[in-house]
């Protein structure tokens, strides 16, 4: 067989290990034709024996919001049950069942080296630890021989067929069966051949996707609608409505023209601010405010057989007819010999047909950093534990840091860690389960941000030994400045990031490439702080005052009160100093909070009351009295229009459920915070911080039925708590398939810094698994700045000036004008100016070390 062929077959990377490890997630992947699918309820080829499960989440239909919430933004509650209700089957043993090779460890990182000394089968080995990895998913296993001869009529009790590493005729018999049955059973073949793959799926002549594109519908206000044929409807404040010709929006809110309120309409995109909608000449004129919204349009496909669709994807030539020609020729080994070819016995193997011995030892040399251990960085260490990166017998290493815990939300998508982990530190558990599937790296686990507090640790003699950094992180700034190091030190940086279906990566090198900080995405919109206080126009708003005033109450005002009295020995000296006619800041605020402080459940249920009049009765009264319903504006126009609301006072009542829901969450959270009542404790309050994934401490609740209160005040839709929760806590949502994906792309860039490939060859990535998109780009290449014919630098070049122990700013400046022949004019240390000429006194600096 040519050499080619056996780098194809080589890195197979268990393609069955990886579906069934994103099965027992929660999903397989929204990768292909715009479809999820279902949630592994089964995995048998037959049903064994064995003990009656314990209760599914598909029992009781009730969602682990604990484990899945961040799953649930992205798939949503009715596709979630749905999978929790399915039954998936999942074969990918090869014909025979064959027993491990040493380089299935290279590839399968559910294989213990035990196991292969062992001999066990894949399946054997591979149950018990994915079966730990979600709970509510019931598991069986069967080591049957799935062939020609199988009788498949036990296919009809599965809604989704999965095959790997399985023969093209066998895939196709299959495939065939599936098509037939009513309803169809949905069928996915896929196969991992070294860095090539395919995928095909069948779901039948009218499958239905009920959201195309898994975007969250925008609501967006309306400015005008003209009346006319057809009728144009204008956004509010020139925001861009995003809408494509052939869509649907709802209207809502409306005034004169009333007869849009409640109904759909098709539209024609006219500019980014304005659509028509039809004929609107027969309304009533437009006056002011109202609503639309993007209205989900389901879309049905209709997929053929593989063996009518394999000669087309051959001939297509938006891939080279060579790669078809390879793959094909590996499908026709695998049908005669029932394997794919073997190529050795090392653990490396399967990788050094691909990229050779000499990248593999660069690999095995590697000293990389990794900032951050969340999903992401699990997903990076298993693929660098796989591709034997920083291994110890090579003097490579690999540094983790990460401060954080593990919490139960995190064991959805981070698959390095497991239920018994829980409140233990991410970076040193991750870096034992790395261990475990490859024991010949080294890695040094820390605990530590990555920061100017941390720079004696991450030093510049720190970054010097390092070959490679890599962050895994969920915010900006901290990407910021791990970037600055990062070129400072002249190291590449590999970065990466998603959201929902969405993905990113973006690759930094050294002399070649802008960094992260050479660009800047345009800042967060921030509501106005006199909409967030009097006039709220969506829930978001709403939302916001809430999470505001949880902070407010529970955080700074106790933080204030803390800070005072550390300052002030007694409330009998402040007392006496105020009597004294002394100005103390802060003082009226810290003894109101004193003399009302309350020292039992009695006084929080009348602290509640209170501030239900206060927040939702009498701050509406005050508005309206200042802004009557009927106030005009100069121009004649009336100020209580959109997007502004008139609010509407409510009246206390205890059979009302968001009342009490407020009373009982404020006065849970007031008694926690009032917890000691010692005298000498009484100047002490211990301040909470926003935790909105603790279901028990009552944060949420606040939130959520402050906010829903306030919505019901000006009339705004409320939203349940699973939005509240996703907005007040700024939750992004997140699916291991996305995860997986952006480590896998990340990985591939890793080795091509190892090779020291040329700028042409370094790829950054955008992807959109829901639609499905793709798209490669080539970085941006590197500015610089030309000061004559013969000198230019860019932001990686460092001019090094050695200096000695009285050396002064006039020594350091003659020094850069003997070495570089330039004249500074001036000399700046991060913000701070050292010396500007033209600067009062700087002339004097130049004499000073």
């Amino acid at each position: 067989m040519p050499d080619i062929l056996r780098k194809f077959a080589a890195v197979n990377s268990d393609f069955w290990t990886e579906c069934l490890r994103l099965c027992f997630s929660g999903l397989l992947s929204s990768a292909v034709n715009r479809c999820s699918l279902s949630l592994l309820q089964n995995l048998t080829e037959e049903h064994l024996n064995t003990p009656s499960p314990p209760p599914t989440m598909a029992d009781s239909m009730d969602i682990d919001d604990s484990l899945y919430s961040r799953q649930r933004y992205v798939l949503g509650d009715s596709a979630m049950q749905q999978m929790a209700q399915s039954a998936v089957f999942l074969s990918g043993m090869g014909a025979l069942g064959i027993l491990h090779v040493v380089w299935d460890l290279g590839t399968n990182f559910f294989i213990r080296e035990e196991d292969v000394h062992s001999q066990k089968k894949r399946v054997e080995a591979v149950h018990s630890r994915v079966a730990e990895l979600n709970p509510y998913v019931q598991v069986n296993v069967s080591t049957d021989v799935l062939d020609e001869s199988t009788d498949l009529s036990f296919l009809k009790r599965y809604q989704c067929v999965v095959l790997t590493e399985t023969k093209l005729s066998l895939q196709k018999r299959i495939n065939h069966f599936c098509h037939s049955q009513q309803p169809p059973i949905k069928f996915i073949g896929c196969d991992v051949f070294g860095i090539c793959s395919r995928v095909f799926c069948d779901f039948g002549e009218a499958f239905e996707v009920s959201d195309p594109t898994g975007e969250e519908p925008k609501e967006l206000f309306i400015q005008n609608v003209s009346q006319g044929n057809p009728g144009v409807v204008t956004c509010m404040d020139s925001r861009t409505h995003g809408l494509q010709t052939g869509q649907s929006v709802c209207f809502k809110e409306i005034n004169g023209m009333i007869e849009l309120n409640g109904t759909t309409h098709q539209v024609t995109v006219l500019s980014p601010y304005s659509f028509a909608i039809g004929d609107t000449s027969s309304f009533r004129p437009f006056a002011h405010g109202g609503i639309f919204r993007l209205v989900k349009t389901p879309k049905t496909f209709n997929f053929n057989q593989s063996h009518s669709v394999l000669i087309i994807v051959c001939l297509s030539n938006q891939v080279p007819l060579q790669l078809h020609t390879i793959m094909l020729a590996l499908d026709a080994f695998l049908e005669q010999h029932a394997r794919l070819p073997n190529i050795g016995g090392d653990r490396y193997d399967a990788l050094r047909a691909c990229i050779g011995e000499s990248m593999c030892l660069k690999l095995h040399k590697f000293r990389v950093f990794m900032v951050g251990c969340g999903a992401i960085g699990c997903e990076m260490l298993k693929n660098l534990a796989l591709l034997g990166v920083g291994l110890s017998r090579y003097s490579g290493e690999i540094c983790v840091t990460d401060p954080d815990l593990i919490e139960k939300s995190n064991l959805n998508r981070q698959f390095l860690f497991r239920p018994r982990h829980i409140q233990k530190p991410k970076s040193t558990t991750a870096a034992a389960a790395t261990l475990e599937i490859n024991p010949e790296m080294q890695i040094d686990a820390h605990l530590n941000k990555v920061c100017p507090a941390t720079e004696d640790i991450y030093s510049d003699a720190f970054f010097s030994h390092l070959n490679l950094v890599v962050t895994a992180l969920d915010n900006v700034e901290a990407r910021r400045y791990v970037d600055s190091r990062s070129v400072s030190n002249q190291k590449a940086l590999l970065d990466s990031g998603t959201m929902g279906t969405k993905g990113h990566t973006e690759i930094i090198v050294p002399f070649l490439t802008e960094s992260y900080n050479s660009h800047r995405d345009p800042p967060e919109e921030e509501i106005p702080f006199c909409t967030l206080k009097s006039f709220p126009a969506v829930i978001e708003h709403t939302i916001q005052w809430a999470r505001d005033k949880f902070e407010s109450a529970f955080s700074h005002k106790p933080s204030t009160y803390n800070m005072f009295w550390q300052s002030h020995s007694s409330a009998q000296d402040v007392l006496q100093r105020m009597m004294a006619g002394e100005s103390m800041e802060g003082a009226f605020q810290v003894i109101k909070l004193l003399s009302r402080r309350p020292t039992h459940l009695d006084h929080c249920l009348a602290l509640a009351r209170l501030k239900f009049d206060k927040y939702f009765k009498r701050k509406a009264l005050q508005l309206l009295h200042s802004f009557p319903l009927d106030t005009r504006l100069k121009d004649g126009s009336l100020f209580w229009q959109s997007p502004k609301r008139p609010p509407s006072p409510i009246e206390f009542d205890l059979n009302d459920p968001l009342s009490e829901e407020e009373r009982e969450a404020i006065s849970q959270l007031q008694e926690a915070i009032n917890s000691n009542f010692v005298t000498p404790e009484r100047l002490r309050m211990t301040p909470l911080f926003f935790e909105k994934d603790d279901d028990t401490n009552g944060h949420m609740d606040l939130v959520a039925s402050a906010s829903a209160l306030r919505a019901q005040m000006y009339a705004i839709e409320a939203a349940d708590r699973l939005q509240t929760k996703r907005i007040a806590g700024k939750i992004i949502p997140a699916i291991a398939t996305s995860t997986a994906a952006v480590a896998g792309l990340v990985s591939l860039e890793l080795i091509k810094v190892a090779g020291g490939y040329g700028f042409e060859l370094f790829k950054n990535c955008f992807f959109n698994l829901a639609i499905p998109v793709m798209v490669l780009t080539e970085t941006a290449q590197v500015k610089r700045t030309q000061i004559r014919d013969d000198i230019s630098f860019s932001i990686w070049d460092r001019w090094t000036i050695f200096g000695h122990e009285d050396f002064t700013l006039s020594d350091f400046i003659s020094a850069v004008r003997e070495e570089y022949g330039i004249e500074p004019t001036m000399v700046v240390h991060g913000v701070k100016m050292l010396y500007v000429p033209v600067m009062p006194g700087h002339n004097k600096r130049l004499k000073l070390t």
